[in-house]
């Protein structure tokens, strides 16, 4: 794995658009049972615009970046190695049907530890309007020859 990937800023991503079945169906794939998942009504009462994305619904997003990251040539990052470490979402608002969301990854840190290479990158997750909304911020171990 190539240290000298970190600090390295992608494209933004293109637009990606949340729809309401997109968030019903990643809710019921991950067993979310509050209703301002699946049911408008209850979103809009509890003061949302619309359906409202489970909390780890960015990662749908985050994905279109870390394949970013696994195409560049000079990365030196093995997919056939690739174990997904850790996952974290920060949220400045939630996701709702409606958003338009882009992402921006940029590579924080590169370690080596016990012959097996770790990265970590963020991605920046922001509105139509540029605003934050969530930083995904995602860790994939690279296992080392065994």
């Amino acid at each position: 794995m190539n240290p000298d990937i970190q600090g390295r800023v992608f494209p933004p991503t293109e637009p990606y658009l949340v729809g309401r079945e997109k968030i019903r169906e990643f809710a019921r794939a991950v067993f979310a049972t509050s209703p301002i998942n699946t049911d408008v009504d209850a979103a809009r009462a509890a003061g949302h615009s619309d359906l409202v994305a489970p909390p780890t619904f960015p990662i749908v997003v985050t994905e279109r970046t870390l394949e970013q990251l696994l195409a560049e040539p000079d990365a030196g990052i093995d997919f056939s190695r690739v174990v997904h470490g850790e996952q974290r979402f920060s949220y400045t608002r939630p996701v709702v049907a409606g958003d338009e969301l882009t992402a921006t990854l940029t590579v924080t840190s590169v370690k080596s530890l016990g012959g097996n290479s770790m990265v970590t990158a963020e991605s920046q997750i922001v509105d139509a309007d540029g605003e934050h909304v969530v930083t995904a911020t995602s860790t994939l171990v690279v296992r080392g020859d065994a």
